[in-house]
């Protein structure tokens, strides 16, 4: 059973409806339109067990990040009721990822355009750890999608910010 909602929650400004976040965007954007950005969206997972259940917690960060001069994020949650293995786990926050990429990625451009940004995909894996014999993979279906890919060290999207909130 998976329980999914579809707004994002914000640390400065709650819990906002995916049409708000787009909002809040822009209007960070237009706070500095000669900026040049970066457009960040990373998932992280955690297993958890508590009172007898077991599950899995996948947390998606969308950030924009005025290079420089600070940033702003929203993060979403979804729950899983099992236990994947490490490789289905991996495959599932890159799918996630690119789930949301897919879907707020046309009404992003418009809210942001014309500003200068780059589009990342945060992907948590990386040379060290159990992860590395992934990276070929995941990085293959991020840019086999049309988006540019980045692990560790430099997928914080989603090794910090979504890891906060697992």
């Amino acid at each position: 059973m998976e329980k999914k909602r579809t707004g994002f929650n914000s640390p400065t400004s709650g819990y906002l409806s995916q049409s708000a976040m787009i909002a809040e965007i822009s209007g960070f954007v237009r706070e500095a339109p000669d900026r040049y950005y970066r457009l960040v969206i990373g998932t992280d997972s955690q297993e958890k067990h508590a009172n007898g259940h077991s599950g899995t917690d996948y947390v998606t960060a969308i950030i924009i990040h005025r290079v420089g001069r600070g940033a702003r994020y929203f993060w979403k949650k979804r729950r899983v009721s099992r236990i994947p293995v490490l490789r289905e786990k991996i495959h599932t926050e890159t799918v996630i990822s690119l789930e949301a990429a897919h879907t707020l990625v046309p009404s992003l451009r418009a809210a942001v355009s014309p500003a200068k940004y780059d589009l990342e995909i945060h992907i948590d894996v990386g040379p060290l750890g159990p992860t590395r014999e992934m990276i070929k993979e995941v990085v293959g279906m991020v840019t086999g999608n049309g988006f540019v890919a980045k692990t560790k060290p430099q997928s914080w999207g989603a090794s910090s910010v979504a890891d906060k909130y697992t």
